[in-house]
Order: C-alpha cells, then structure tokens, then sequence
C-alpha cells in the first residue's frame, strides 16, 4: 500500500503575507490529520519572497502543537546551513515536546542562492563530502550512546527517524549506505528519479532503523472538480515555477487562463520535465495520473504537495487525494 503525505511549501501569495501563510499551515494540517495523511513536512528555503517556512524547526512546532497524532517534520533540513549539534538539539525539543511524531529529512542543498548563502555565514567553499559526515555526527548525536565528548541536550537517545532527502543520485547512495529512508524531491527536479529509485534500492543495506528500502517520491496534485477547472488552478504553481527557474523568484500569483499555451518553448520545456510528475484534473483523472505514477515506480509513499492561490482550494485538492481509491 502507497501511503500518501503532504509537503507543505508555506506558500505566500500575491497580496498576502507570512502570518497568512502560517494560519493555512495549521488549518491545512488539521485537515490532513483528519483525512488520513500519514505525516506533514515543510521544508527550509531561505530568501524566497513565495515561501514562508525558513525558520522550518519553528512551524513545525506550531503545527504539532495544533495537531494530534499526524507525523510532523522537515523535508528536510538543509545540513551545510547549521551544525549537526545545533539541528539534533532543535530536534530534540520537538521530539521531547511531541514524543514519537517527529521527523527529519536532511539535504545538502543551501535551499537558497549563493548571495542568501553568504548572508547566512555559510562557508561557500567547503568541502562537499563534509554531509555524509554531518550526516553520521548529527545521528550519533541523536544515538544512545553517542561517541562524541560533547552532548546534545535534548537528543542523546531520542533517536528521531532520520530520512535523506536528494534529486540526483549523490542522496540514494547515502541513504542505501546508511541504512535511512529516501526521499525523492521528483516533484520538482525528476531528471534522475528512476535512476536514483533503482540505484538505492539495489545498494540498500540494512540498519537499526530501516530493515528494507523506503522510498517517499514528491508529487505535485491539483484535483478539483473538473479537468478545466484543475488545470487553471495549477498555473499558479506553473507561473511560480517558471519564474523560480528563470531567475525571478516571486510570490505565489493568482491562477490565468491560457498560461501554458502561451508559454515560450524554453518556458514550456522546464514544465514538461515537472508535469511528469504530476496529476492535474477531475477525481477520476488525478486517480489515474496518480497510479499510473506508483505502477512506474513502486514508490513506498507519496509526498503530496498543492501550490494553489486560492486556500480553499487547496483544500479541497487534498480531500480529493484523500478521498481516492489508491488511499485506501
């Protein structure tokens, strides 16, 4: 069985601000709670006008706090912008306010450009294998009995599920060396996807957290009641994107009509790569998308995520996910 899960980009939208933002978190996570979702992330980005989940140990306090028994955690934490001992003391709190629900992904992106990199004292030099390291020391961190003379306080013997996150096939040799649960960022960047898939499930080696592979893959759904009406809904996200890629980050704009027919050929082919990742349409259409998708690749879970203007629709682009056979 696919579980499904949601990613939540904290979007900000034209005309809105971050507390608006944070208030569709909460809303959307109770709501997740209620229709079955197995866990809820949000992911840190950094000096991005359209996302509002920066301070990403902070949230996830504030929706757990909200909430009662969903899974709550980072997708993911991007590692070279902290200390191993600072990310498994901040994990540490959550998990000892909100004992067994919480959950850390861990990247080796920045989550932000060079000059954000910069402003946030990160050394832009260093060493590139220094993640699977930090990796190791934050895990050791977090272990029973930690090898380092320094000590995490909270975090020593907590031992909170730890995932790697990646979009190339530097993450899935990780997590399968490591013995962790892969997640797979294909709802944005799916070039490497089945070779990752492939690469980390056939060099997985068992550990004492993960006795078999686990692959989460990311997917973008905009279910609504009709096709048409679907597809308008998602040119905010496409727009988002678009920009995003083309170097002009910006919030999150109100859906138009005809965007993607308009768009120019090198716009439409950084679509083409994301929309085959996606499911866009009425019920019956999204169920198909979405199977289709676990057919080609076995995925353990999905990690659903819904960038639309409207949160109401958002809404219910999730209660239709839920709702699908596939869920069940």
């Amino acid at each position: 069985m696919t579980r499904f899960s949601v990613l939540d980009l904290a979007p900000i939208i034209e005309g809105g601000t971050a507390a608006d933002s944070f208030r569709n978190t909460l809303s959307l996570a109770q709501h997740a709670e209620k229709w079955g979702y197995k866990r809820y992330w949000m992911a840190e980005h950094h000096g991005m006008p359209g996302i509002a989940s920066a301070a990403t140990a902070i949230l996830i306090s504030h929706v757990a706090a909200g909430t009662k028994s969903i899974r709550v955690g980072a997708g993911g934490i991007m590692l070279p912008n902290h200390s191993p001992l600072v990310i498994a003391e901040q994990f540490g709190t959550l998990e000892s306010l909100y004992p067994g629900r919480i959950d850390l992904g861990l990247g080796r992106a920045p989550g932000s450009d060079q000059v954000t990199s910069r402003a946030m004292r990160r050394n832009l030099s260093s060493d590139p294998d220094a993640f699977p390291r930090d990796v190791v020391e934050l895990m050791d961190y977090m272990s029973d009995e930690p090898r380092q003379p320094v000590q995490a306080v909270p975090g020593k013997g907590l031992n909170v599920p730890i995932w790697i996150l990646g979009s190339s096939l530097f993450g899935a040799q990780l997590a399968a060396a490591l013995g962790l649960p892969y997640a797979f960022a294909s709802h944005f960047a799916p070039q490497q996807m089945m070779q990752a898939i492939e690469l980390y499930r056939s060099t997985f080696k068992p550990s004492s957290q993960l006795a078999k592979p686990y692959v989460m893959l990311g997917f973008n759904v905009f279910a609504a009641d009709t096709d048409e009406q679907a597809r308008f809904l998602a040119t905010s996200w496409q727009q988002s994107f678009v920009n995003l890629r083309t170097g002009k980050p910006s919030r999150l704009p109100p859906p138009v009509e005809g965007y993607v027919e308009n768009l120019g050929p090198q716009a439409q082919a950084l679509l083409d790569h994301t929309l085959s990742c996606s499911a866009i349409g009425a019920p019956d259409t999204v169920a198909s998308q979405l199977q289709a998708f676990i057919d080609r690749t076995g995925a353990d879970e999905l990690m659903i995520t819904s960038n639309t203007f409207n949160f109401e629709a958002r809404l219910k682009s999730y209660e239709i996910t839920a709702s699908l056979s596939s869920f069940a």
